[in-house]
């Protein structure tokens, strides 16, 4: 009986105790402290998700970002990358963000312009024809214009990041004049000057995801596509689309985002820490984007089984004319103004 009675009251301080334990009836002071545990707690972590390859101007300045702000903020903040569409793809990444899912992506400018129409200025082939004036524009007054306007869509805008000019790929013949073009099948990204741009050279343009892309070329329902040398090199592009023209017809940029509301909840000094890495991991950025696609150039020159051509400066003027509606359509339905104003920013 009296082991009976022992072991009734027993359990019954036992049970006292975890209930006391889980409702914090005692005093955290009294209570044993994990301090690595503390600290992971005090973390924040930063899930960034994107679409491309880690050895590309993208997947590594999303390294390189990482690593300054964890030293910024002394460990205060982690980021975890998922690239290659391992969480999302190109075409669901927004609303992921949107949700807090992710609290990051970078996503192609052209995906960003039926949400933005403004941006479409940045997609109109020959805009650009140097890496300087890219930079100029895209880290100067009117990229930070064309962030700002993210704050409609509760977007926090960061920066711009350059993977530089896109070239041409091609499956049964290299694309030399703009007649080539004409009845084939060409990749572009759901962006009305990109579409446009195609079928103003006899081209249909089919719009499919980036992580589909190889598996569609593979598949002979795509006879060209628009990239650039890091993307054709590390997705293997050129494995099945052999013909590469170097055309340098328009720029391949990225808008590093974050969910507003995550952004908020941030304390001030470490908006700063964000602020001052991504300024630093831009800068870094088209640095790389510049070495990476040379190295990419270099070693496509290398293989006997890629057809490598350069446009010639008079084809290239005959595609800049054919392209001269897309910038009449801009100055129309967009903004007439903007486009000015990004003229005289390369011109200045």
């Amino acid at each position: 009986m009296k082991v009976y009675i022992t072991t009734a009251i027993l359990t019954i301080v036992l049970l006292l105790g975890a209930i006391c334990y889980r409702q914090q009836v005692w005093p955290n002071a009294m209570l044993p402290v994990d301090e690595e545990q503390q600290g992971l707690n005090k973390q924040i972590v930063i899930n960034f998700s994107h679409v491309v390859a880690e050895d590309t101007p993208k997947g590594q300045a999303a390294i390189k970002f990482a690593e300054i702000l964890e030293q910024k903020s002394n460990g205060r903040i982690h980021v975890v990358i998922y690239p290659n569409g391992m969480l999302y793809n190109d075409n669901n990444e927004l609303k992921a963000l949107q949700n807090n899912d992710v609290q990051m992506i970078a996503p192609t400018f052209s995906k960003m312009t039926k949400t933005i129409p403004t941006w479409e200025i940045l997609d109109l082939p020959y805009l650009f024809h140097t890496d300087e004036e890219v930079e100029d524009v895209l880290n100067g007054r009117i990229g930070e214009q064309l962030l700002n306007q993210l704050n409609r869509v509760n977007i926090k805008g960061l920066a711009f990041w350059n993977n530089g000019f896109k070239q041409m790929s091609s499956e049964k013949k290299p694309l030399l004049k703009w007649e080539d073009f004409k009845n084939l099948k060409v990749r572009t990204m759901p962006s009305h000057v990109l579409q446009s741009q195609f079928e103003l050279l006899g081209a249909s343009s089919i719009n499919t995801s980036f992580d589909e892309l190889y598996t569609e070329v593979e598949k002979h329902k795509i006879d060209a596509q628009e990239n650039t040398l890091s993307n054709i090199y590390s997705k293997g592009f050129y494995k099945v689309q052999n013909h590469i023209t170097l055309t340098n017809h328009g720029l391949l940029g990225y808008a590093v985002l974050m969910n507003e509301d995550f952004w908020n909840s941030l304390p001030q000094d470490l908006q700063d820490d964000v602020v001052e890495a991504m300024q630093e991991a831009t800068e870094w950025n088209f640095q790389i984007a510049k070495k990476l696609n040379q190295q990419d150039l270099e070693k496509l020159k290398k293989d006997p089984n890629i057809d490598l051509n350069t446009l010639s400066v008079a084809e290239q003027k005959k595609w800049e004319k054919k392209f001269k509606p897309l910038y009449s359509s801009y100055e129309k339905n967009i903004n007439s103004t903007f486009l000015e104003e990004i003229r005289s920013e390369i011109h200045h």
